[in-house]
């Protein structure tokens, strides 16, 4: 009998397995859904459905630049060792791989892009969680393919940074103090990368805030307008310091910012760097994770 594409996608949504799997269960099935799952089941595919809704907050953030294009993903596991089992560190750099070659326009076109072994990244990815046993999820990637990109990976994969510079100078010279701004990236974590980014919706609510604070304050309340407006810029100022990267002082030398540390290490090198743009993933960063409760689990195991 004919399978619909329809029937396919409605199997995959179900169990989770890939698209061909699922026609292949569909046809050996004459079209009984349930007979379907149960086929899945028996060829140990649809394994991953149970595992499927645990908690994935562990993993890896991945950074690297492949052929010239710079890539930076995010793959969750559930549990910190398996995020540095060999065989999910080798399915992460693959991801990052296929995202640099692929140029896949969204999480959907990734996974259903080619992983380079016959498989589809999703088919991969399903194909983990039945070896390593855990709940295995392609979060998320962001990819630069213009300019200069240096990339960084802090702490085994804690964080992945990737900056994006634009450049007169060869990849290796930029990359020589690229990596310090992606390092301060990965440590400081800026809100924006340069005050010019900073919406009128925050300054507003940062001056009310300094406001109010001089209002309740017995020796500032009393200062005439002027002053105080004086002093809100002086802390705006401050606040752009702490809170956007260029304006950021440079963590190695705080007598200069970021901003400043970057023309000054251009300059050096006999060419002009901007700064473009720049990811930071923190693995599992917005994820809640469960808190396990081992006294709970230890009374269950011995019911």
């Amino acid at each position: 009998m004919a399978i619909t594409a329809k029937e396919v996608q409605a199997l995959r949504e179900k169990t989770g397995v890939g698209m061909m799997e699922c026609k292949k269960a569909l046809v050996a099935s004459d079209g009984d859904m349930d007979k379907a799952v149960e086929y899945l089941r028996e060829k140990g595919l649809a394994a991953s459905v149970k595992k499927g809704g645990r908690i994935a907050a562990e993993g890896a953030a991945y950074a690297a630049v492949i052929d010239g294009v710079g890539v930076v993903v995010e793959v969750n596991a559930e549990t910190d060792f398996v995020g540095k089992n060999e065989k999910f560190v080798e399915f992460v750099h693959g991801v990052a791989a296929v995202v640099a070659k692929e140029n896949p326009a969204d999480l959907d076109a990734l996974m259903v892009a080619p992983y380079g072994n016959g498989r589809s990244v999703q088919e991969e990815q399903q194909e983990m969680v039945l070896v390593i046993g855990e709940n295995i999820k392609v979060r998320r990637f962001a990819r630069f393919d213009t300019g200069v990109s240096v990339a960084y990976v802090h702490a085994g994969g804690k964080i992945g940074v990737l900056v994006n510079f634009e450049s007169d100078l060869s990849a290796d010279k930029v990359e020589a103090f690229g990596r310090d701004v992606a390092m301060q990236i990965a440590a400081m974590n800026p809100r924006f990368w340069d005050k010019t980014q900073v919406d009128d919706a925050t300054l507003e609510e940062e001056k009310k805030i300094m406001l109010t604070q001089m209002a309740n304050d017995p020796k500032m309340a009393a200062k005439p307008d002027k002053v105080k407006e004086g002093i809100v810029t002086g802390k705006l100022r401050k606040f752009y310091e702490e809170n956007c990267l260029l304006q950021q002082a440079f963590v190695k030398d705080g007598a200069v910012s970021v901003e400043q540390y970057i023309a000054n290490e251009a300059k050096a090198a006999g060419g002009a760097v901007t700064f473009k743009n720049a990811v930071r993933f923190e693995k599992g960063e917005g994820i809640e994770k469960k808190q396990e409760n081992f006294a709970e689990e230890i009374a269950k195991l011995q019911k």
